[in-house]
């Protein structure tokens, strides 16, 4: 009787848990994404004005938005938002995340962008279990980028697994580009996070030419 009690109490615990990382996790994202929001335009949109170089990015909590708009506003670039309803803050938009996060292929919007007039194309979204989102790999497939330097950018709470940058940049050579190149910033685990502010000092000291 006494080791069934064990037993039960010790599923009640396991179970506990299960539920409450994703509450915990959510609520984390909710706040960076209200922290995130001050530092972001109302609408990432892109300029009229020709502009060599273009962001293209997907943003869960803002994190990857705040890095993007700041390469932006750093290279004078044209900013585009790519928006995946499917992976909306909140617990459905986080168990969906989980779910596909290996996956290619994902409903985005805008499907395709104009990027005949730019030489140089950067690609950012976060990194999900050591993948790039999935919208970034949907993006990918639905564009070329003949003759185009890529830059693929993520930001991340862990680790990227090397075996799928070199997937995507198989991809992207495929759609076309000359050239690929790989950046990243590394934020910190859940809670214990760089600032905003101290993200985009660490990835300007490591990746700024």
């Amino acid at each position: 009787m006494l080791n069934r009690r064990r037993v039960s109490v010790g599923l009640a615990v396991v179970l506990s848990g299960v539920t409450l990382v994703p509450l915990v996790v959510t609520k984390i994202e909710n706040f960076q994404a209200r922290n995130n929001e001050q530092l972001l335009p109302q609408v990432a949109s892109a300029e009229r004005s020709p502009r060599r170089t273009v962001v293209v990015f997907f943003s869960r909590s803002g994190n990857t938005a705040v890095l993007a708009r700041h390469l932006a506003t750093r290279l004078g670039a044209s900013l585009y938002r790519l928006q995946a309803s499917d992976y909306d803050l909140g617990l459905v938009g986080w168990v969906n995340a989980m779910r596909d996060a290996r996956n290619h292929e994902a409903a985005i919007s805008p499907q395709t962008i104009e990027l005949s007039g730019h030489d140089v194309v950067y690609l950012g979204s976060p990194i999900w279990l050591y993948s790039p989102a999935p919208p970034i790999w949907q993006f990918v497939e639905q564009n070329r980028f003949d003759g185009k330097h890529v830059v693929l950018f993520n930001t991340f709470n862990s680790r990227f697994k090397q075996e799928f940058i070199d997937t995507f940049r198989q991809k992207v050579l495929q759609r076309g580009a000359r050239s690929f190149e790989h950046q990243f910033i590394r934020r910190g685990r859940m809670g214990q996070q760089r600032s905003p502010e101290e993200m985009l000092e660490a990835f300007d000291s490591e990746w700024a030419k």
